[in-house]
């Protein structure tokens, strides 16, 4: 069955021409011996971007969230997190294998906890609990469907965590879709975090890559780490190049993403037979339920007729990104309407 508007997740985006043309004439170099002049221009794109002295580029957020781990904690150290967050879900329980550190996930309201929350679970210095390290967060939330952490609360967690010796990450995969969402910046969302990555491959639609950044001497640490995870990339100019282009040119139109995003949501909501909560829908990311029917068995007969949606729990889940266009929201909501008549 052919797709003809695949919401899936924006992970999907593919490179424009423009992009593939950019990359295919980038300077490389061996990016390990800091030689590939592009990384080295991507690097310091997202330090200033983000705020922050020096910045890394690597293959995968993945390994930007586990190499922060292992700079900020040592084995049996905890990390405090929301309980919906990546970490948790989706990277194989590489805490437990790279840092040895252990997670502890708060129950937040869609992806979000409050600095109560963070008071409460900062553990003792009593020599049986294991020790508090790091406090992290995920900009948007993913499984809150798309949340945005205020700025006023960010601040506030990361001030208690300073109070209390604590080092701060934020899972920045999608910290720039939160940028189109409220105008401010990403530096002012980044400025309390000891460490900070965003993804290039998601709605910036890079086929590669992240970028994390940190104070000089945290990212002196990070490249041991980088070392030690295989992730040199020799030439990597060619991908970074991407990493460029998209900062260069889609990262203001992240914002008709959150707009297709709230189309969708509407136009879902307008169709008998679809639970949603309108007012959720904050960026690029929906969450719905399906009366009567699974949200697998849904995905199935949506599929049926060209558009793909994925399953999150009891939710379908559809994410918007520089793939999908205002021509391609309708043609889903028709195809919605007619999987449900």
């Amino acid at each position: 069955m052919e797709i003809k508007v695949d919401l899936f997740s924006d992970t999907g985006t593919r490179p424009s021409q423009a992009m593939r043309e950019f990359m295919a004439g980038a300077e490389v170099g061996d990016e390990q011996l800091f030689e590939d002049p592009s990384v080295n221009l991507l690097n310091e794109m997202v330090a200033e971007l983000l705020g922050k002295e020096e910045a890394v580029y690597l293959p995968s957020g993945l390994m930007a969230n586990q190499i922060s781990f292992a700079v900020h904690c040592n084995p049996g150290d905890e990390i405090i997190m929301d309980e919906t967050a990546h970490p948790i879900h989706y990277e194989g329980g590489a805490a437990a294998v790279i840092s040895g550190a252990t997670i502890r996930g708060l129950a937040g309201k869609r992806g979000i906890y409050t600095v109560e929350q963070v008071e409460e679970a900062i553990r003792s210095k009593d020599y049986h609990d294991p020790q508090t390290c790091l406090v992290s967060i995920e900009q948007t939330s993913n499984l809150g469907g798309g949340t945005v952490w205020p700025l006023e609360l960010i601040n506030e967690i990361t001030e208690l965590a300073r109070e209390r010796g604590l080092a701060t990450h934020m899972d920045g995969a999608r910290l720039m879709n939160a940028v189109a969402a409220t105008g401010v910046s990403a530096a002012d969302y980044a400025r309390n975090f000891d460490s900070v990555w965003i993804d290039l491959s998601k709605g910036l639609g890079a086929p590669v890559g992240s970028c994390l950044a940190g104070s000089s001497d945290f990212i002196e640490k990070a490249r041991y780490w980088k070392q030690r995870l295989g992730g040199a990339m020799r030439q990597a100019g060619i991908i970074a190049a991407g990493g460029i282009y998209a900062l260069e040119h889609n990262v203001d139109r992240l914002k008709e993403d959150n707009n297709n995003a709230r189309k969708l949501a509407l136009g879902l909501a307008g169709i008998d037979g679809i639970k949603i909560e309108t007012d959720s829908v904050e960026t690029n990311i929906v969450l719905f339920e399906i009366e009567g029917k699974t949200a697998g068995q849904f995905t199935e007969m949506l599929l049926q007729e060209g558009v793909r949606m994925s399953v999150l729990g009891k939710y379908v889940r559809a994410v918007t990104h520089l793939d999908v266009d205002e021509m391609g929201i309708n043609y889903a909501l028709q195809a919605v309407e007619k999987v449900l008549a």
